[in-house]
């Protein structure tokens, strides 16, 4: 029996020609639906004039690169998640082994149905059917579909193993059905032929694992029900649609097929409701892709399945939030591979994310920066690896419009405020990642995948980070439980914030900035843009009435970034003590770093030149070393980091200053002489 919950209307309802939710609406969108095979905005294998590549509708370079890597899995053992592999998590706290066996499993099955759909038809071309068919069979034989670490089977039933009466519906049960919707529209014919009744086993695990379990439990934290809409809510809803539109097909299934399709919208709404106007994302860039794109990507297929009547994408009533977020990626763009990373983010994305979905969602919304940021990360050949998802791919491989434009420059805005998240990101100058970058953050220690981080700056140089956000190490059971602060890089510590009276940043929504102010540039080059915030709420400590900071880029010929700390602290020990704890002020570093009284100079990666900061030489300052013994972070910094720490014990304020090193200009790079984007900045008129 529907609820007022089950009956949910938000920013969706109000822009699409539906009437509301509930029994009503689904009607609606039963009558709307396209048959279950051609609902799917992928051709399937069958339609040979879109998947011989000889005919040229395809991406070639990229389905080559796939069939490829498809070839030399041939004759390989299928990866094997064990029972020992998902108990890991509740002994020793390793996730990451058992996720990355199933992902190797679902994501060799994407090659292979890639192979399949471009061969079909050709001599050979069932040895492909085969490996699909095992493939599919493999997932339909796996217990869960269910992470382990998302599993409540040890909380419901005292199980460290999945219990496959109860299955849970979570981010990887939602990857799986999607993967198996896709893999049945693109080759249901010749699993049909050469594999009779594959496909049914297909639907009924998709019915006990997935359809059932989302009719049934409406208590799934991901739909968010209670306000708290976090990623999970569009990457699982958008997988059950796929599944819904494909997979339920059966000749009594239409009026359920529509429900489920109802509660996916509903859910979506809930979503974009929670999504600010400036579409900023608190979990940050990385999380974008598997957040709001999803919620993107989705809709998309909706308007699809809908012969476009039901299309929130159309720029004439799509959402506010949703047109600001497709400008999110861009808006955080430091240059090159590099982003500002907030919360449990990479600084530079160890996968290639899905531009091709960028790009869709650009021109389905009217914006044109988006969609040239997305063209100016196109690489032939990698129009959407298999890591992203069989429909990511898919959905490349056959894009017409994706294929047929040409490049394109990253917009990269001269100063992006998103008020919503108390975020800033400027640079010198539009369009060019040359010189300086900085970022600021406000914001509370309650956001989603949350750091204590209030306050912290990023600086870049040529577009590559000096001053860092480290970001996050492999998942594990710890990351998203009680100790989850003992994690170093989720610390303030270990961002570039103060210290104050030995204490770090406490956890929470009343760990805040207070008093910010943006200081914007407007349409005046040479206005210094820059963030003015207190600090004061982020820290326990009782004596401490006020820290402002002030963090601002100072354009021009001498362009410099200025971050200025001014306290009120009583520092009195509670028991009398005359030598209080330090107090410190704290930069985080990546690059080769050298340190002088009064200043450090940072070599960065990548070449970019380097940066000098300086402050009063008679602060004392020292480098604390950390090295990097975790895959995730080493990928990003290599093999350490250096925090620089300031003591301001004694002193009321301080300022830092970082610029550009003349002096070692070409340090960190062979031969010398400046980095490439150094060089088009001296061209520049």
């Amino acid at each position: 029996m529907d609820t007022p919950q089950d009956r949910f209307a938000g920013p969706l309802a109000a822009t699409l020609p539906l009437p509301p939710p509930g029994a009503e609406r689904a009607a609606a969108l039963d009558a709307l639906l396209l048959p279950p095979d051609a609902a799917l905005p992928v051709p399937p294998a069958t339609e040979r004039g879109r998947w011989d590549p000889a005919r040229g509708a395809l991406d070639a370079a990229t389905a080559t690169a796939v069939v490829d890597r498809a070839e030399a899995d041939l004759g390989t053992p299928w990866p094997l998640p064990l029972a020992s592999t998902a108990a890991r998590l509740h002994r020793d706290g390793d996730r990451d082994t058992h996720e990355q066996l199933v992902h190797g499993r679902e994501r060799r099955l994407s090659r292979a149905a890639v192979a399949a759909a471009v061969s079909l038809g050709a001599p050979g071309a069932d040895r492909w059917l085969d490996e699909v068919a095992d493939g599919v069979w493999q997932l339909c034989e796996q217990s869960s579909w269910c992470w382990p670490a998302h599993d409540d089977s040890r909380l419901r039933h005292g199980s460290v193993l999945p219990t496959v009466t109860d299955p849970y519906l979570d981010l990887g049960a939602g990857e799986v059905v999607g993967q198996l919707a896709w893999v049945d529209h693109l080759l249901g014919a010749g699993l049909d032929a050469r594999y009779p009744g594959l496909r049914a086993r297909v639907r009924h695990e998709a019915r006990a694992r997935v359809v059932e379990p989302f009719l049934r439990r409406r208590d799934w934290h991901w739909l968010g029900r209670d306000g708290d809409v976090h990623n999970w809510n569009p990457w699982i809803h958008g997988n059950v649609l796929v599944a819904a539109l494909r997979l339920l097909d059966g000749e009594h299934e239409a009026a359920e097929r529509a429900r489920v399709v109802e509660l996916v919208l509903q859910g979506l709404d809930r979503y974009v409701g929670c999504l600010p106007d400036d579409g900023a994302i608190d979990e940050g860039y990385a999380y974008w892709w598997n957040g709001a794109c999803r919620a993107l990507e989705a809709l998309d297929v909706l308007a699809h399945a809908t012969g476009g009547a039901v299309d929130a994408l159309d720029p004439g009533r799509s959402p506010a939030a949703l047109r600001g977020t497709v400008a999110f990626p861009h808006r955080m763009h430091l240059g090159g591979a590099w982003y500002l990373n907030l919360a449990d983010g990479q600084a530079r994305p160890h996968l290639t994310p899905p531009w091709r979905a960028l790009h869709r969602a650009a021109l389905r919304t009217g914006d044109p920066d988006a969609a040239a940021h997305a063209l100016a990360h196109r690489v032939a050949g990698a129009g959407a690896e298999e890591q992203q998802g069989l429909g990511r791919l898919l959905r490349a491989l056959t894009d017409r419009d994706w294929q047929a434009t040409s490049d394109a420059l990253p917009p990269l805005p001269a100063e992006t405020w998103l008020g919503s998240t108390e975020v800033l990101v400027a640079r010198e100058r539009t369009g060019d990642a040359a010189g300086l970058a900085l970022a600021v953050k406000g914001g509370h220690n309650a956001e989603a995948h949350n750091h204590n981080d209030v306050g912290s700056v990023v600086v870049a140089s040529d577009g590559v980070p000096v001053v860092v956000d480290a970001g996050r190490p492999t998942y594990t059971a710890q990351t998203f439980g009680p100790d989850r602060y003992r994690i170093w890089t989720m610390q303030s510590s270990w961002h570039s914030v103060p210290e104050v009276a030995g204490t770090a940043q406490a956890v929470g929504a009343g760990a805040r900035a207070r008093h910010v102010r943006p200081a914007l540039r407007g349409d005046d080059a040479g206005v210094p843009s820059g963030v003015t915030l207190d600090l004061a709420a982020a820290y326990p400590v009782a004596g401490l009435r006020s820290w402002r900071r002030s963090a601002r880029l100072e354009r021009g010929p001498d362009a410099r970034v200025v971050v200025s700390d001014a306290w009120d602290l009583d520092d009195r020990r509670d028991d009398g003590r005359d030598d209080p704890a330090a107090t410190t002020v704290r930069f985080l570093l990546a690059g080769d770093v050298s340190l002088t009284p009064g200043s450090a100079v940072v070599v960065p990666l990548d070449g970019a030149p380097p940066l000098r900061l300086t402050w009063p030489p008679d602060v004392p300052a020292a480098l604390v070393d950390r090295p990097l013994d975790d895959r995730v972070l080493s990928e990003v910094w290599g093999d350490r980091l250096a925090r620089l720490d300031l003591t301001v014990t004694a002193r009321a304020d301080l300022q830092v200053a970082i610029a550009r090193d003349v002096d070692a200009e070409g340090a960190g790079r062979p031969g010398g002489g400046p980095s490439p984007a150094a060089a088009r900045r001296k061209s520049d008129p």
